[in-house]
């Protein structure tokens, strides 16, 4: 499968970000998991990195043709960006949202993620792991949405 791999605002900095909640593990340590767990699937996954909502929104709708699914990371966007939950409904393949950390389990308002419904599925609390249980997610699902 192409699978669009999408992480929103500050996942660039972990390792230097709140080590104490998000570890020590750095963004390039998550793409080197990300591409090495790819190895062995045979996935071909597409990396986006960006802190501006509407560049995450640009990603989505440019490449959506060339991807049969989205692992989307929405930071704190999905917490508030309608526009982000707007854009994963609109195109036709399927997302799953990851959170490094629990978000039930922090702050109140993280609790909620606006962009979670947009997703057939929600990974949270398992750091880089999450990512490849939502790779396996989508593998499972297939390409419609």
């Amino acid at each position: 499968m192409n699978i669009l791999v999408i992480n929103g605002p500050n996942i660039n900095l972990l390792g230097v970000r709140e080590p104490e909640i998000y570890g020590n593990e750095t963004f390039d340590d998550l793409l080197a998991y990300l591409k090495n767990y790819a190895s062995g699937t045979g996935d071909r996954l597409i990396f986006f990195q960006s802190n501006h909502e509407g560049a995450i929104i640009d990603f989505i709708q440019k490449n959506y043709t060339v991807a049969d699914g989205i692992v989307i990371n929405p930071g704190a966007y999905s917490h508030y960006s309608y526009a982000i939950y707007d854009c994963l409904l609109s195109v036709p393949i399927q997302a799953v949202e990851v959170h490094l950390t629990n978000i039930h389990e922090r702050e109140r308002f993280r609790n909620l993620s606006v962009t979670a419904p947009a997703c057939i599925a929600t990974v949270i609390g398992k750091r880089f792991s999450g990512y490849a249980e939502a790779i396996e997610i989508l593998r499972k699902r297939g390409s419609s949405k």
